[in-house]
């Protein structure tokens, strides 16, 4: 029987001939999960989601979608299955939000299947989820640097994948619409789609994931659901930060509070004096 999903075995990815940047990882996305990775910066966060994508070749191991490694399906083939967003995706020059996110539906065309109304349909809806259907005809470089970024979101809907890996998405977004963007990633997730996010904000990643991914120096140190993952002891050997994990007084995840560095340091410094 074909594995669903997405999984990594032993993976191993490194740039020109360096110290690899991800080390023998494992990971099996959860189908239908909405994954969140944290970690550190430089921890290879953006490469173990490119490897996902398919956008690196791992120099070790394999990736493996619908159980078959990823690299075996031809490019149009992989996009129907898998939408990536990179993190700092460039627009050609003199397109508008609708001709971006038209190039959504690259993948679903041929010479047998060419425009059609599920073409129009699927923008259409992509525009209307991001907000972004009264800009459809304004030109990306026009927009502000959050209504670009939701621009590009829209494409990667358009796609209309089961899988969609998004990194750091929420960059360049104010708070208001960070907190749109992740209340849609959950939606997707209620509507049966795989979402895998990074994210560098951990309050926002507990509170909205339902499996957690923590990496620190290109391996995977923790996984699980946020509330048995996250913890003080944790963060504190990941990121290096003293905390207290308190309830969300909303949602009941849970939340970081970080201690008083600078406070407790200029302590510190006055009783040695």
């Amino acid at each position: 029987m074909t594995a669903k999903g997405l999984s990594a075995r032993g993976v191993t990815i490194g740039y020109g001939g360096g110290e690899p940047v991800v080390r023998d990882l494992d990971l099996d996305v959860p189908h239908g999960g909405l994954t969140m990775v944290i970690g550190p910066n430089g921890c290879g966060k953006s490469t173990l989601v490119k490897a996902l994508a398919r956008a690196v070749k791992p120099v070790a191991g394999e990736v493996l979608l619908h159980g078959r490694d990823i690299h075996s399906y031809g490019g149009k083939e992989a996009a129907r299955h898998v939408a990536l967003l990179p993190q700092s995706p460039i627009a050609p020059d003199g397109i508008s939000v609708r001709g971006l996110v038209r190039r959504g539906r690259y993948p679903h065309h041929s010479l047998l299947r060419q425009w059609s109304p599920d073409d129009d349909a699927a923008i259409g809806e992509a525009l209307e989820r991001t907000g972004l259907a009264g800009l459809a005809d304004a030109m990306v470089t026009e927009l502000s640097g959050g209504q670009r970024q939701r621009a590009w979101i829209a494409m990667v809907l358009a796609q209309q994948t089961e899988l969609l890996l998004l990194d750091e998405p929420t960059t360049f977004l104010d708070i208001a619409h960070q907190y749109d963007l992740l209340e849609l990633c959950a939606e997707l997730h209620r509507e049966g789609r795989t979402v895998v996010a990074v994210l560098h904000d951990l309050n926002q990643a507990a509170r909205f994931a339902s499996h957690l991914v923590v990496m620190d120096a290109g391996r995977i140190v923790a996984q699980g659901a946020p509330d048995e993952v996250l913890t003080a002891e944790l963060v504190g050997e990941v990121f290096g930060l003293a905390c207290d994990i308190v309830p969300d007084p909303r949602t009941g995840t849970p939340m970081v509070v970080p201690h008083e560095r600078y406070a407790a340091e200029e302590t510190a410094s006055g009783a040695a004096r």
